[in-house]
């Protein structure tokens, strides 16, 4: 393993080396006021069990622990009811943690819990003012950076952070407007192996990750229980939701040990674990 010297805070090269550091937030206030995503639409009368919800997300940041990795909890807003997604405030990648602002009017301001736990922690980063992009949507292996376009990140936020990276190639992933994010559809799980919901990327583009991954397809019905979505965190080892039994099936045909954390009150806000984790710091494997 490559053990980073302790100057070196923040570190990301891709979506699958050892998770060592990652930034979460408890689901206190969680609820669906305005829907803002299709699933949330399903949701809205039933809306969420915040009792549950937290039970839920307790398991899954002892999970990470028993795991080795350092859980960093931002502290719950009530006027902040999507927070338990901290990916979408910001994102690693190589040496440089990016913030994000925030497209939605019901997310504005998450982004400041973020700022004062890096300043805080002495970590330097980059405030993306006035970009339109947002964590969900920004993919990284080594020298790549996948951008999805969409209703949360735009071209111009994608171009602007081309020039901020000029060692890596941002690539631009166009893909419909029925997700919310490009990690709803497409995740990188292993230097070979990425998971996708197919019909949804720019053909152009699918047909570019198509020659550099083997694609494990994720059925409609598992996509909407965010199939897509899971966290690798290093060494072959990704957690999933149990209800995914398709997904996990074919994780561990190809030699994944997959972890099994319920998160079902969660996800019918639209996210699951990639989209409550914002990594800070990966370690290389050999």
């Amino acid at each position: 393993m490559n053990i980073l010297p302790d100057y070196i805070k923040s570190s990301c090269f891709s979506e699958y080396d050892i998770l060592k550091k990652v930034v979460l937030c408890q689901p206190d206030f969680m609820t669906i006021r305005e829907p803002i995503n299709e699933t949330q639409k399903q949701y809205l009368k039933e809306n969420i069990d915040t009792d549950l919800a937290k039970k839920q997300h307790k398991i899954f940041v002892e999970t990470l622990q028993e795991n080795g990795i350092e859980v960093m909890l931002l502290p719950p807003a009530e006027k902040f009811p999507e927070q338990v997604f901290t990916r979408d405030i910001g994102f690693t990648l190589g040496n440089q943690v990016f913030v994000a602002e925030m497209a939605h009017d019901v997310r504005k301001g998450e982004e400041r819990p973020f700022i004062d736990w890096l300043e805080k922690e002495k970590i330097t980063y980059t405030n993306l003012i006035g970009d339109k992009i947002e964590g969900g949507d920004v993919l990284v292996d080594r020298n790549t950076i996948y951008v999805g376009v969409s209703n949360r990140t735009n071209e111009n936020a994608i171009q602007h952070l081309q020039s901020l990276l000029p060692s890596f190639d941002v690539i631009a992933i166009p893909f419909t407007d029925t997700y919310l994010h490009l990690d709803c559809v497409f995740n990188i799980i292993s230097p070979n192996d990425a998971l996708i919901f197919p019909g949804e990327l720019d053909e152009e583009k699918e047909r570019l990750i198509s020659s550099r991954y083997n694609l494990i397809e994720v059925s409609k019905e598992e996509q909407a229980t965010l199939g897509t979505n899971v966290l690798s965190i290093g060494e072959k080892r990704v957690i999933s939701l149990p209800i995914n039994k398709q997904v996990n099936k074919k994780l561990r045909d190809r030699g994944y040990h997959v972890i099994e954390v319920d998160i079902t009150e969660i996800i019918k806000s639209g996210g699951a674990f990639r989209c409550c984790t914002l990594p800070i710091l990966r370690e290389q494997e050999k």
